[in-house]
């Protein structure tokens, strides 16, 4: 990949083939799944589910900032965020003859960051919740949580606008890796010191720690399903170089809005006690069958 063409920054989105490219590529070693056509009905299908379902999310969640509940700020911010990335997607789909067309794929690297950025912000309060509750319902305000917002969304900037006006940076791909990096750790840490003091929560209900619990298991996973892969293409050149590593990238980042959607479903009061409950009625319905059987 040439590191002078503003299309191939880590969150590549270039739909604009031309049908010698594409027959060069054939000729390659390239697989039939990476093709652009699929890439662009994939990417099509992802906005016409996710963008509504999005939509939907937010409100429901803003009619409950309304009542003075702070929790779902977070997720609406991540929400938005996948509103950002929704609105590149179909921008650059729609292809069209603008001059500064280019500047769509910067947004778009914004629009991920800030999103990962949220994921962790979602995670910090629900491990605050667990290991500090007496902290967490004192230090719980619209303000802080405006604040803590505003950061979120500054932070991207910081590498998005270096990257827009020294693109032909040597290091871009390093920075990227940092950026990415940096959120993994964290989850993993808020998941084990909420796993580590659950059972001294005891303000909270049986019920809120599944729930607390599962969200985030969940952050964690789409974390390392979405995200990991890309941080290992910018540090790999070897893995920038495959096409097929490559392909898989964008295919992976393009699920990221609709792996929120369902974080928000998972956040929802009743939808992890319904799955755990069912998957133990399997089990036991499992060991009353070995039982009889026995």
């Amino acid at each position: 990949m040439e590191s002078n063409n503003y299309s191939n920054v880590t969150f590549d989105y270039d739909y604009n083939y031309t049908d010698n490219d594409y027959s060069n590529a054939s000729n390659a070693t390239y697989p039939n799944f990476a093709e652009p056509n699929i890439l662009y009905v994939m990417t099509c299908v992802i906005i016409s589910i996710g963008l509504p379902l999005t939509l939907v999310a937010i409100y429901s969640l803003y009619s409950q900032v309304q009542n003075n509940n702070v929790a779902p700020i977070f997720i609406i911010n991540l929400l938005i965020s996948d509103i950002i990335q929704f609105c590149c997607m179909i921008v650059l789909v729609a292809k069209p003859d603008w001059k500064n067309e280019e500047i769509f794929y910067y947004i778009y690297c914004f629009g991920v960051l800030a999103s990962v950025g949220f994921m962790v912000c979602v995670a910090l309060e629900r491990y605050l919740l667990i290991a500090w509750p007496l902290w967490y319902r004192v230090r719980r305000t619209i303000k802080i949580s405006f604040v803590v917002c505003v950061v979120v969304w500054t932070l991207p900037l910081v590498y998005v606008l270096p990257y827009y006006y020294w693109v032909e940076s040597d290091d871009s791909e390093t920075i990227s890796a940092v950026f990415l990096l940096v959120p993994f750790p964290l989850l993993i840490f808020f998941l084990g010191g909420t796993l580590k003091s659950l059972f001294a929560a005891i303000s909270v209900s049986s019920d809120e720690k599944r729930r607390i619990v599962g969200i985030l298991v969940l952050v964690l996973l789409i974390y390392t399903l979405l995200f990991l892969p890309n941080i290992i293409w910018s540090l790999v050149g070897e893995a920038r170089d495959n096409y097929t590593f490559s392909k898989l990238i964008l295919i992976l980042l393009r699920f990221s809005p609709l792996a929120d959607l369902i974080l928000y479903f998972f956040m929802r009061k009743g939808v992890i006690d319904k799955l755990l409950a069912s998957l133990c009625c399997c089990r036991m319905d499992s060991d009353d069958n070995s039982r009889s059987s026995a």
